[in-house]
């Protein structure tokens, strides 16, 4: 696992081992960070359920302004923070350890452009952080959430949320990447 593009370009990225995390694919990385290069300029990011931390990290490489961290693991947030002090982005990057809830609550005076979610596929937490992220209008005018799942049927059941539109849903292999702006 690699920064593909930008100040931090080819800088490898530490991933914990075992189960706990799941790295999001280059191949897939590359593609959705082609998807949204032109919002990430200055842009204001979150990256819940961060594991190593790549899509918060790939972000700034590529000019995004600041960029929030957000993991419940002890280990993920120590390979966060060895994966920020490598890019060196310190300077560009809060990292919290709390559960996504808490890290929302926490948050809730904050406006994002760019929110990642990369939860556990087998949980329903990224309809909960959606859910969230509306009541507390996290998101700017023009923001974005992008889920990834395993699991077509969250786009259905993402759609269903009051206040947001699914925009767009791309599938590489097994992983789904799901588009949301405020309706």
């Amino acid at each position: 696992m690699r920064v593909i593009s930008g100040t931090a370009r080819g800088t490898k990225l530490l991933s914990q081992e075992g189960r706990n995390t799941r790295p999001t694919l280059d191949r897939v990385k590359e593609a959705l960070f082609s998807i949204i290069q032109f919002r990430l300029k200055n842009a204001n990011v979150l990256d819940l359920f961060a594991g190593s931390g790549a899509l918060g990290i790939e972000a700034l490489s590529r000019g995004s302004k600041f960029a929030t961290f957000c993991d419940n693991n002890k280990g993920a947030i120590q390979t966060i923070t060895k994966n920020i002090e490598n890019t060196k982005v310190q300077n560009k990057s809060l990292v919290l350890q709390m559960d996504y809830q808490t890290a929302l609550d926490t948050l809730r005076n904050e406006k994002f452009d760019i929110i990642f979610l990369d939860p556990p596929y087998r949980e329903n937490f990224a309809l909960e952080a959606i859910k969230k992220i509306i009541e507390y209008n996290l998101l700017t005018n023009e923001g974005i959430i992008i889920v990834e799942t395993d699991d077509l049927n969250k786009a259905k059941e993402i759609s269903e949320i009051s206040k947001i539109e699914v925009f767009d849903i791309r599938k590489y292999g097994k992983v789904i990447l799901i588009f949301i702006r405020k309706e």
